[in-house]
């Protein structure tokens, strides 16, 4: 039977937020609870705390649902879209057949196949790490067994215990999120770590962070303080705007909206770190009009182009009078990352499976991916280092896809 120890949230598990990004989601409240995580895990890595809420988070691809369907007994596997407006839930392989195509649905018949046999118990959410698709390869002169189920490749010595183990599976997967309820549509999500049935066709990964295995000394402890002071008092000098930006959120002509959308574009196309703020300030006003001007261009009738021409007009002069709170928006966002990254620098350690980036000269060692820190009313954030990973992410292809 699988055993679960996790920490209830509000939300299902559909898409994580980077820490930094919660200042533009949830204003002056975002800023507060980012400000509030990075203290925890700090007290953590101090000594000086209890253990945060913590867990590892795996590159895995596609994401998996799967247990037992309350509302009728019965057994399913399926993708995120089990939570669709209209679900996709697969019971069989002729409903895998129906809803899926591609390879998408020739894993979902491997999970099908096998996880049907483990005793789970209610429902469970992860990452599928391989199927039949482990390939050998040379690391400095060492075989080794490697997946590379979405962006960073995975790799054991093959003549190791975990090499052994792994090469007998017909499949991997890393669980990390449970829920329970009575009804699909009205599910509770608890984040965490498994533990249970595994057998030898599925090896089960696991989720868990050892919080004992990295200290801050006193030295990296103050300078992370003072990175920390310096978001909140940017945080400070922002909050008017990100208050503003975060009530129509969900407007993509939005000008908070479209600050995320720059981030994001920002890490895809540069090749260095963040820019100075002031910079990035401009850029961010050119990125917004140039955005609103092409999708203006993009209506053939002046009704069309009506809503963006507005929109053009109205935040192009909110940007412009609110130059110093935004100013302080960027930095507070930037600031954040760093304190963020800093964690990510302590946490990161030594794994019993090596995580690698493909490149055009071989394999890069790297970090995990990152950590999902969670709260039980803020819910859950992911802790990943975007200049990393996230770019990496972006740009290479995704082998299950």
């Amino acid at each position: 039977m699988f055993n679960f120890k996790g920490f209830l949230t509000r939300d299902k598990n559909t898409h994580l937020e980077h820490l930094e990004d919660d200042i533009i989601n949830r204003g002056a409240e975002g800023g507060e609870n980012a400000i509030n995580f990075l203290k925890s895990v700090r007290d953590m890595l101090s000594g000086s705390g209890k253990s945060a809420n913590m867990t590892v988070k795996w590159d895995g691809a596609p994401a998996i649902i799967c247990g037992i369907n309350p509302e009728n007994g019965k057994f399913f596997v399926g993708t995120k879209s089990v939570f669709n407006v209209k679900p996709k839930i697969n019971y069989t392989s002729r409903d895998i057949a129906r809803n899926h195509g591609g390879v998408v649905a020739e894993k979902l018949n491997v999970c099908l196949a096998n996880l049907s046999r483990l005793r789970i118990k209610g429902i469970l959410q992860g990452d599928l790490l391989f199927t039949n698709d482990l390939k050998a390869i040379n690391i400095d002169g060492e075989k080794m067994i490697s997946f590379t189920p979405n962006t960073i490749t995975y790799a054991v010595p093959q003549n190791s215990d975990l090499g052994r183990k792994i090469l007998k599976a017909r499949m991997g997967i890393v669980f990390h999120t449970q829920y329970t309820g009575k009804s699909m549509d009205k599910l509770s999500a608890s984040f965490g770590t498994v533990t249970g049935s595994s057998n030898r066709n599925v090896f089960l990964a696991s989720a868990g962070y050892k919080s004992t295995a990295v200290m801050f000394d006193k030295q990296g402890l103050n300078k992370f303080d003072a990175q920390i002071r310096m978001a909140e008092g940017s945080l400070r000098r922002a909050k008017p705007i990100l208050d503003l930006m975060s009530k129509n959120i969900s407007d993509e002509t939005s000008v908070g909206y479209r600050l995320k959308t720059y981030f994001n574009y920002y890490i895809k196309n540069s090749n260095s770190n963040m820019d100075k703020v002031k910079v990035m300030q401009q850029q961010f006003r050119d990125y917004y009009e140039n955005y609103i001007n092409m999708e203006i261009d993009a209506r053939k009738t002046p009704r069309g182009k009506e809503k963006f021409i507005r929109a053009k007009k109205d935040n192009i002069r909110f940007i412009d009078r609110n130059r110093s709170a935004l100013y302080f928006a960027i930095a507070s966002h930037i600031t954040l990352a760093n304190a963020k990254n800093t964690l990510l620098q302590k946490m990161s350690q030594i794994q019993s499976i090596g995580n690698f980036l493909r490149t055009s000269t071989g394999y890069k060692v790297t970090a995990p991916e990152g950590y999902v820190a969670v709260d039980s009313v803020a819910g859950a954030i992911k802790l990943v280092d975007r200049l990393e990973f996230s770019r990496a992410n972006f740009t290479m292809p995704k082998g299950w896809n």
